[in-house]
């Protein structure tokens, strides 16, 4: 993907819970910003009305070494094209592709293939998820599953809660949850963690205070400062991690798992065969 698409503005949108009101100020301007201008921390500071040491810590909290590494990186993919979409159609698939540029920046390779590790290390996978996480949570039971993972999706909230007794040591629970703030997705991998599973959360909202009961946080794309975000289906980024996630899985040790879905997909076939006599 060319260069652009590593811009660090997914990367603000993630961390945006933890700003205080200043660094949100300066978080907005840089996210919704459209043109290329002077961004030294002197013109910054006056336009703002913020410090430069505001500015610093809002770079270091972004995981730079300072504002003036900040703004190399910002400018450095910042693209000074500004879409003016008509159609419909095109619209939304611009949108996605920006979700999948977005994606690209976020995905973390080696994480994805230490948490592939870690499916095939647990006796029992839990994956939890409300709604819209829900639906990519069955999905990832039907997919997972045909390669022969001993997984379970839990949907419904009481049931999440009833299934906390089965947690141990032996357990691995994803959660889904595109907020960061479904409290009863939270809830449960906070009791799953204190029966000293391994945790997993899949979001989009960065929060530091996830990482007290989880082990991994995987980031996904959002939609919020995109122009029609409110019409993209909010499971496409959960879905994306999930695909990346599957080919890590299918990559280890390629041979059985393929043959284990092909038993699976050919079982498939051969009870629709038979409904269908």
């Amino acid at each position: 993907m060319p260069s652009k698409d590593k811009s660090i503005i997914p990367l603000m949108e993630t961390l945006y819970s933890n700003f205080t009101n200043t660094e949100t100020t300066i978080a907005d301007f840089f996210i919704h910003n459209n043109k290329k201008q002077d961004f030294s921390a002197e013109s910054i500071s006056r336009k703002l009305f913020v410090s430069k040491a505001s500015l610093s810590r809002f770079a270091q909290k972004c995981g730079f070494k300072g504002y003036r590494e900040f703004v190399y990186r910002y400018e450095q993919t910042f693209n000074e094209e500004i879409q003016n979409v008509g159609k419909l159609k095109k619209n939304v698939l611009s949108t996605y592709q920006k979700l999948l540029d977005k994606s690209y920046t976020l995905t973390d390779e080696a994480q994805l293939k230490r948490i592939s590790e870690m499916l095939l290390k647990y006796k029992k996978v839990y994956v939890y998820g409300i709604g819209s996480s829900g639906i990519v949570a069955m999905e990832f039971k039907i997919r997972f599953m045909r390669l022969g993972l001993n997984v379970e999706s839990v949907v419904d909230a009481h049931i999440m809660q009833m299934n906390s007794v089965l947690i141990d040591e032996d357990t691995l629970v994803i959660g889904f949850t595109v907020s960061g703030k479904t409290k009863i997705v939270l809830n449960s991998l906070k009791e799953a963690k204190l029966r000293k599973a391994k945790t997993i959360i899949i979001t989009s909202n960065n929060d530091f205070s996830l990482h007290d009961f989880c082990d991994e946080i995987v980031l996904i794309a959002v939609t919020k400062n995109l122009a029609i975000g409110n019409v993209i289906s909010p499971q496409f980024p959960m879905l994306v991690v999930v695909d990346i996630l599957y080919s890590h899985f299918l990559n280890s040790n390629y041979n059985e798992k393929a043959s284990f879905l092909n038993d699976t997909l050919s079982n498939i076939e051969f009870e629709l065969e038979s409904e269908l006599e």
